[in-house]
């Protein structure tokens, strides 16, 4: 293992959220803040409770998917897309770098900074509403499980993208509607039929409905079901990183 060389791309990484300290920490921590009073004050007093907790409270897990999800992808994605735009990843493609080690770096990174930032969105959710973790240990799972598979998702579309564009449009087209019709800000027991069993065919509600569960044991989904599901996903997005690096798609050529 190439120690060196895995901290040298990792170090790289992390360094950017310091030079975009604005962008990566201050903005979604804005942003969480107007959901709580848009959302919470707004909807959270004409709905009283939603499984047995408040309405604010119930919002909580929805928000750090939705920002865990972004984050990663975008973080990763843009991370090995500039050395693809400016011919730098010719240079890590010559060192002497597995394939793991590459992964590691950037992935690492990634995840690494969606996690701390979903830690921020749990800090600044405690200044609106008063939060319980029934299950800190699954959280933490959830959290670093859904944040490494992302970014391993990110790390892949970075290296599809041939553009600026499309970089943008999966997160955009793609992400943000599955989020917000996943359960992020209402329970699908809510919802009439079929549209209460179309929604299990959204994956961002097993991710949304695990965490769910750990903070206040209440879920859509069974929680083994949605950890098994990130755990699937994570193993898929592995696959295609190593068939990218073993066959060069848009890495070599």
């Amino acid at each position: 293992m190439n120690i060196h060389g895995v901290w040298a791309i990792y170090k790289f990484e992390m360094a950017r959220t310091r030079r975009t300290l604005v962008q990566s920490i201050v903005a979604p921590v804005i942003t969480t803040s107007l959901y709580f009073i848009v959302f919470g004050a707004a909807l959270g007093s004409r709905i009283d409770q939603v499984g047995g907790v408040s309405y604010s409270a119930f919002i909580v897990p929805g928000l750090i998917i939705l920002n865990l999800l972004m984050h990663s992808i975008s973080n990763a994605s843009f991370g090995i897309y500039f050395p693809k735009f400016v011919g730098t990843v010719y240079e890590m493609l010559s060192a002497p770098l597995s394939t793991i080690e590459v992964v590691l770096g950037y992935v690492g990174a990634a995840a690494t900074k969606s996690i701390i930032l979903g830690f921020i969105i749990l800090l600044t959710a405690s200044f609106f509403i008063d939060l319980h973790i029934a299950h800190p240990i699954v959280m933490l799972l959830f959290i670093l499980l859904t944040a490494i598979s992302f970014s391993l998702f990110g790390f892949i579309l970075g290296i599809w993208a041939d553009n600026f564009e499309k970089l943008s449009v999966v997160p955009m087209l793609l992400i943000t509607p599955l989020v917000f019709l996943g359960g992020s800000f209402y329970s699908t027991d809510m919802l009439p039929e079929p549209w209460q069993s179309l929604s299990l065919i959204n994956p961002v509600l097993y991710l949304v409905s695990g965490l769910r569960w750990s903070f206040y044991e209440i879920a859509e989904v069974n929680v083994v079901v949605s950890m098994a599901s990130v755990f699937c996903f994570l193993l898929i997005c592995l696959s295609v990183v190593f068939y990218i690096f073993k066959t060069g798609y848009k890495l070599r050529n």
